[in-house]
């Protein structure tokens, strides 16, 4: 079976990235009490799923649509427990901060952002002038 970039936000993959945080910060780890790496492999679970998500993207190729100006974003909705959810997002190619709370995107990247902040609620719908 080929590779798929999807692969790369299975929780096998995922495991593997935090048990390679984990091994690599094993010195870490053992100066913690209990809820402290509970609280270390919370954060590193984020971090694995950022990066995978990240890589994700990067894996589908910059090519899109026989464009090399295409851009692309994933957004991942992960289970946090409970009622809670954790929400990962990934552009390709990066952002570009333009100032005063702008950025430089594609439409598929802007249309991701406005999805974010609507899960945010973050949503103000402003009046037009």
């Amino acid at each position: 079976m080929a590779f798929q970039p999807d692969d790369l936000l299975s929780e096998a993959a995922l495991q593997a990235a935090v048990a390679a945080l984990a091994e690599r910060n094993q010195h870490h780890l053992a100066d913690m009490n209990e809820v402290e790496r509970s609280d270390a492999v919370g954060h590193w679970r984020e971090l694995a799923m950022t990066v995978l998500t990240a890589a994700r993207t990067a894996a589908a190729g910059p090519d899109v649509g026989g464009s090399e100006t295409g851009g692309r974003a994933a957004i991942v909705l992960e289970d946090a427990g409970g009622d809670e959810i954790t929400v990962h997002a990934s552009f390709y190619p990066q952002l570009e901060d333009l100032g005063g709370g702008e950025v430089a995107a594609t439409p598929a990247q802007a249309t991701a952002l406005e999805l974010l902040e609507q899960l945010a609620g973050e949503d103000e719908s402003d009046p037009e002038d």
